[in-house]
């Protein structure tokens, strides 16, 4: 059996990870590629930490279930289909959609922590760090905050304070300097999405 080329995507929140993958997918066949993001991989709410102002703090690696995120990468390696129930941020009363998630020649690991753990690490053929500009970063997490998540926009800079800049500083930033590629998404990407391509094709995928 083949195995699959394992591409790690990580990056600080509003770095732009989304619209860098939706940009790398479009140069692909639908199955030549499968995605499986961490972000369907957090506990429940009842189970994440909270800071001390009792908010929860979606930021810490321990709110992943991590061993059921890995269980599922393993089997996707395999070859076996994966069906995941769409996690909803800050959205109690919504239930997700089913992901189905097929093997690909080429699978992609997307999320925050996924360098800081180093079972997930360890797994990955190539490591992409994804960056941008602080500000660029807070004005894309507004953005989406506001729009897709209802947050207001006092919540979402709190979080930013006193969640997300922490978070990156102690589970991210160190392992920046792990990753074989580094993005600059503050605007253009198409450099950077050549030269994985370039990667992709030396290993005859």
């Amino acid at each position: 059996m083949t195995k699959p080329f394992i591409i790690g995507i990580a990056g600080g929140s509003g770095a732009g990870k989304t619209v860098f993958l939706k940009s790398l997918r479009d140069h692909f066949d639908e199955d030549a590629l499968c995605v499986i993001s961490q972000d369907n991989y957090y506990r429940p709410a009842n189970e994440q930490v909270r800071d001390e102002n009792n908010e929860i703090n979606f930021d810490r690696p321990e709110g992943i279930h991590n061993k059921g995120f890995l269980k599922d990468i393993e089997l996707l390696s395999e070859k076996k289909t994966v069906i995941r129930q769409e996690y909803m941020f800050n959205q109690p009363g919504v239930k997700g959609k089913a992901l189905i998630m097929k093997p690909a020649p080429i699978i992609i690991v997307e999320g925050l922590f996924i360098f800081y753990f180093s079972e997930i690490r360890t797994i990955l053929d190539l490591k992409i760090f994804v960056e941008a500009h602080h500000e660029t970063r807070l004005e894309r997490r507004l953005r989406r905050d506001h729009q897709e998540r209802g947050l207001s926009h006092e919540t979402i800079h709190y979080q930013w304070n006193n969640h997300v800049v922490p978070a990156y500083e102690t589970y991210l930033l160190p392992y920046k300097a792990e990753a074989d590629i580094i993005i600059e998404n503050n605007g253009a990407i198409e450099d950077g999405i050549d030269k994985i391509l370039e990667i992709i094709g030396s290993k005859s995928i």
